[in-house]
């Protein structure tokens, strides 16, 4: 008996010696496989985090923050105790202690889940997190485990435990496209670390698990029983006193997604910086940390915004107004949870927010506005709409708000600045600015709609070329076509300062004499009789050259440049920049018929401006890497009136009166003067 006992024992020994065996050849083979693959330490070293690309303006305001992934990474001792404190008792309490692998607390986590009957604890390591998230998929197979095996393997013996806990912190996904603790606070909470409540911190631990199931914005129920668990286990842990857990996890979860914090609205610069800089640096441009200063003013910015604006919505309602977006079915005293839902497909365009139109009285309205809660619309807001009429003046005036909106209107509304003493039908400052006091009246709602126009504003320092404000339209979001500096338009009337620039340059005077009489003009290149008219159909007969351009005279302008010559004007305006191309060879171009943008022709008038040098464009002025180093440094040609005035074409000095645009400038980097065009930075 004791010799089967023995031999039995024998062959149990041999067998698990030789499954041990086989484990370990297995494992090794694995290894001589997988390693190739897998990142050496410098790589791992060398690693850079996705992180956006953010655009500020001159003064360090935030336009735009660009990329798929939101990361604001923080070095490991920034990042408050607290927060590593709560991330040790949610993920890992025992990170300290392994050296990678916790066997006791796999077999914890399991016994608590066994008993809870649900997931309740998670078994990998910080380590092994920091390896899957940073150099792995996260697919559930046994070749991607084993790599994370070795990768934790790997970094426990090339890191420091501070360096791995700081990586994990700034990898790690909570959910709303956050990577990083940090990223996760403004995302959900609106704040930097250090504002964080202990609530709110326990929520965040709480989340890399299960992000989605545990998001505190969709799943607040969810998120405060996982909440509940973290505040629990830093409490058995001794990082929190029971008291301040009690107190923790009696608070409501005030979570709401909060979008990056920007400072000045500039969505069309922030489009014009990311094409540029994948333009320079490809793809790598949205994700390696680029942070680019432009040479936007952030107080100009926000004036151009708020003038384009105000001046579209006021060329729009002088057309009357064309009725609601759209109506839902309400109750009479219906819940804000209601309200949002019936508004969620409306979204906010500019400085318009949609709402739904919830009682009428007989001279305003109350409305609840998305986001904002119930409101009150009076008749100030109203008045202005007269019905509209396709092709016709708008209808009569309404007399009371049923003749404008009804109950369950869904419409767009604006915060209104009526200014004291504003003339009935000129522009009032809508959106009033940022901690400015209100005007006489006050800040009240105004019944708004989406304008059919659109238009685009460009701001030059004349100097340099730096653009100081820029407006492509109404709203980037809703149409993100950039009318400042892709749409072309005839000029019209503006382009008749470049002519007149010309015909001084060509010998004429301000008192020479011009006929402004009617004229038909029989050119074979023209499709037909051409009878050019001024803007009123009146004539000034003999008229002095500088009264014409005063007075705009159409068709005192065209004999001018007839008598000019259209090949000399053509060839003067191309030196203030205009594309040749876009010139019509015949005598319309004196009523402005090329094509420029926006920004061509405000570095046209810079020339105007700065006493006669072409300046070109830029809207970069520096790049700096996610390490600090300045990349990039824009050197603009600088027009300065100490410069040396080169002779101009025909002979008289640059200095003389009739001077165009010159090519000098004050020293700009090698191979780059004043005249030359650039459409970028």
């Amino acid at each position: 008996m004791k010799r089967t006992t023995s031999r039995l024992l024998l062959y149990a020994a041999g067998s698990v010696t030789l499954l041990s065996l086989l484990a370990l050849i297995g494992f090794s083979a694995s290894y001589v496989y997988l390693e190739p693959s897998l990142p050496s330490v410098e790589a791992m070293r060398s690693v850079e985090l996705q992180v956006p690309l953010r655009v500020y303006t001159r003064d360090g305001d935030l336009i735009a923050q660009i990329g798929e992934q939101r990361r604001i990474p923080v070095p490991y001792e920034q990042i408050p105790e607290i927060v590593k404190k709560a991330f040790l008792a949610a993920e890992d309490d025992r990170f300290f202690q392994h050296h990678g692998f916790d066997y006791l607390g796999l077999l914890r986590a399991v016994l608590v889940d066994i008993a809870s009957g649900q997931r309740a604890q998670g078994a990998s390591t910080i380590t092994q997190q920091a390896a899957r998230n940073m150099f792995l998929t996260l697919d559930k197979t046994w070749r991607r485990k084993l790599e994370e095996a070795f990768l934790t393997y790997r970094m426990e013996h090339a890191f420091s435990k501070q360096q791995i806990f700081g990586l994990y912190l700034n990898v790690i996904f909570f959910g709303e496209r956050a990577y990083g603790v940090a990223a996760a606070a403004q995302t959900y909470f609106g704040k930097p670390l250090d504002e964080l409540s202990l609530a709110q911190v326990a929520t965040l631990a709480g989340l890399p698990q299960l992000p989605s199931r545990y998001d505190p914005i969709i799943n607040p129920h969810l998120a405060q029983s996982r909440r509940s668990y973290v505040l629990r286990r830093m409490r058995d842990l001794g990082y929190v006193s029971p008291a301040e857990a009690a107190a923790a996890n009696a608070e409501p979860i005030d979570a709401s997604e909060h979008g990056p914090p920007y400072d000045v609205e500039a969505a069309y610069i922030g489009e014009m910086v990311r094409q540029e800089m994948l333009r320079r640096y490809g793809p790598r441009a949205e994700t390696a940390g680029f942070e680019v200063y432009t040479t936007i003013d952030s107080r100009l910015q926000a004036a151009a915004d708020r003038a384009l604006h105000a001046g579209l919505i006021d060329y729009d309602r002088r057309y009357g107004y064309r009725g609601p977006l759209g109506r839902v079915e309400i109750a009479t005293s219906p819940e804000s949870d209601d309200l949002e839902d019936a508004l969620e497909r409306y979204p906010s365009v500019g400085p318009l927010e949609p709402a739904v139109v919830v009682t009428v009285a007989d001279r305003s309205a109350r409305v609840y506005v998305k986001g904002s809660g119930f409101e009150t619309l009076g008749w100030d807001g109203l008045a202005w709409a007269r019905p509209t009429r396709n092709g016709s003046p708008p209808g009569p005036t309404p007399k009371t708000a049923a003749d404008v909106i009804a109950h369950g209107d869904v419409i767009y509304v604006a915060e209104r600045t009526d200014l004291d003493g504003s003339a009935e039908g000129q522009p009032r400052a809508l959106i009033a600015e940022p901690g400015s006091a209100a005007a006489p009246g006050g800040i009240d709602l105004e019944l708004a709609q989406v304008p059919e126009a659109q238009a685009a504003l460009v701001s030059l320092n004349p100097t340099d070329g730096g653009v100081a404000a820029l407006v492509g339209g109404f709203d980037f979001f809703t149409n993100n076509y950039n009318r400042a500096v892709q749409a072309r338009r005839q000029p019209g009337s503006g382009f008749k300062p470049f002519l007149y620039s010309a015909a001084l340059d060509d010998g004429f005077t301000p008192a020479t004499m011009l006929l402004d009489a009617p004229v038909v003009m029989d050119d074979p290149g023209l499709e037909q009789v051409w009878r050019p008219e001024n803007s009123h159909h009146d004539f000034r007969g003999p008229i002095r050259m500088r009264e014409a351009l005063i007075w705009s005279r159409n068709l005192a302008s065209i004999r001018l440049l007839r008598q000019m010559g259209i090949k000399y004007a053509s060839d003067y305006a191309a030196r203030f920049g205009f594309p040749r191309e876009g010139m019509p060879q015949n005598l319309t171009l004196a009523l402005g018929t090329l094509g420029v943008t926006p920004l061509e022709l405000a570095a046209g008038y810079a020339t105007f401006a700065n006493g006669g040098f072409r300046i070109a464009p830029y809207f970069i002025d520096r790049i700096v890497g996610h390490d600090g180093t300045v990349l990039w440094q824009a050197a603009p040609s600088m027009a300065s009136a100490l410069c040396e005035f080169p002779a101009s074409p025909s002979g008289a000095q640059s200095g003389a009166a009739g001077a165009g645009p010159q090519l000098t400038s004050t020293p700009g980097p090698p191979g780059q003067s004043a005249g030359a065009p650039s459409a970028g930075p």
